[in-house]
């Protein structure tokens, strides 16, 4: 059962300055936002609103979803930091979901969507993350990936590989992402790439209020 003080913590975090002329009040917008991202979907959600006697179309909820702009928060500073990729599938390519998660909370630190996964893309990923966190002084916890070693080896951070233990972290963190995204069988149709990294992003921020 969601914790009420956490859902409403969730929805007053949520800043709406790409508001101009909506009809719609914001707390019910803001709910919106809140319960597409927590995992219900675009039909459901409207039918939410319309419970309190809002008609709004699913692509006016999806519209603010992307517009909200969410992520997790900056200004961590873990002690450990679990790190890993997942496959996102959009249409008929294959994208990586790179994700970092504090695995003392089950936190997202930082996510990114990238075409591809190697060297000089992982060293991007590690470059954003330490300028949002302090983890200077934080253990990375990898599987035997070289492109995860070299980018941490070239950025000065120290890591250990681990099959099992803390490294799990990210994995519960991307099974429950994944079994959220089942309406879409972790596939993203007609979407671009974009727009699915702004609703993983979006998703990440939410997760890190509910749990």
């Amino acid at each position: 059962m969601l914790d009420p003080d956490r859902l409403t913590g969730s929805i007053g975090q949520i800043e709406l300055e790409f508001v101009e002329r909506e009809a719609t009040p914001e707390p019910l917008m803001k709910l919106s936002i809140h319960l597409h991202s927590a995992g219900l979907s675009l039909s459901d959600t409207i039918s939410v609103l319309d419970s309190f006697g809002v008609e709004r179309a699913r692509s006016t909820v999806h519209n603010w979803v992307q517009k909200a702009d969410l992520q997790p928060t900056s200004g961590r500073d873990p002690d450990h930091v679990a790190l890993d990729e997942t496959v996102i599938q959009l249409d008929n390519e294959q994208y990586w979901l790179y994700a970092a998660v504090d695995p003392e909370t089950n936190e997202f630190l930082h996510v990114k969507l990238f075409p591809t996964r190697n060297t000089a893309l992982t060293k991007l990923f590690v470059q954003e993350l330490t300028e949002k966190h302090d983890v200077e002084d934080s253990l990375f916890l990898i599987d035997i990936a070289p492109w995860l070693k070299t980018a941490l080896h070239d950025f000065n951070l120290r890591f250990q590989t681990e099959s099992n233990g803390n490294r799990n972290a990210v994995e519960r963190v991307f099974k429950e992402l994944k079994r959220r995204t089942k309406q879409f069988a972790n596939h993203f149709k007609h979407a671009e790439a974009e727009t699915a990294e702004n609703w993983l992003q979006t998703f990440a921020f939410t997760w890190n209020q509910l749990i």
